[in-house]
């Protein structure tokens, strides 16, 4: 004779202890959670940096100029990379500003680049140098980590919550035990004399 177990704690059962249905809702709200609520909460949150970073880089874009520049020293040489990628290196460079008067700084360059050679320096409004202005890949960066970290932190926190919810049921549960052997001991431990 086979008997049916799933959905045990669902049904009418003289067994079926008010911590057992407890413990289903609490379960299937975990799950819920867990299979809805943090993606969603994760899709929110990268919607809504997406839009900060596009509007950001769109005002860097609109703030930001680039101009041109000449190396005023010698990079130093490429070192073989097991990536093979070529590192970059900061030299002296010299860029003419828009009000005509020369201006010198810093500025990455590929390495083994040589003096004279040219490159681009990103100056704000009023002629400081800055980093350039954000691109693309960078703004979609930002949405997925952002939305990736939410995610993360609502299933640890839903997990967490569950697993606290899950050690006081335990312990409520072995107290009942208790209380109920107390009642019920007795009657089992019958001495013959």
């Amino acid at each position: 004779m086979r008997t049916r177990v799933r959905g045990w704690r669902w049904r009418r059962s003289p067994l079926r202890r008010r911590c057992d249905v407890v413990e289903a809702w609490a379960l299937l709200s975990v799950v819920v959670l867990l299979v809805v609520g943090a993606p969603l909460a994760g899709v929110a949150v990268g919607w809504r940096v997406y839009d900060e970073a596009r509007a950001r880089a769109a005002a860097q874009r609109a703030e930001r100029h680039r101009v041109a520049a000449v190396l005023v020293e010698d990079a130093p040489a490429a070192v073989a990379s097991p990536t093979g990628r070529q590192p970059s290196y900061s030299v002296r460079v010299r860029w003419t500003e828009p009000g005509g008067g020369s201006r010198t700084g810093m500025a990455q360059v590929l390495a083994g680049a040589q003096r004279g050679e040219h490159t681009h320096v990103w100056l704000d409004s009023g002629g400081r140098r800055v980093r350039p202005p954000e691109n693309a890949s960078a703004v979609w960066q930002h949405t997925l980590m952002a939305g990736l970290f939410t995610t993360g932190a609502a299933v640890a926190a839903v997990v967490g919550v569950h697993v606290a919810g899950r050690r006081v049921s335990a312990r409520r549960r072995l107290a009942e035990w208790e209380r109920g052997w107390e009642r019920t001991g007795p009657e089992w431990r019958r001495h013959t004399p």
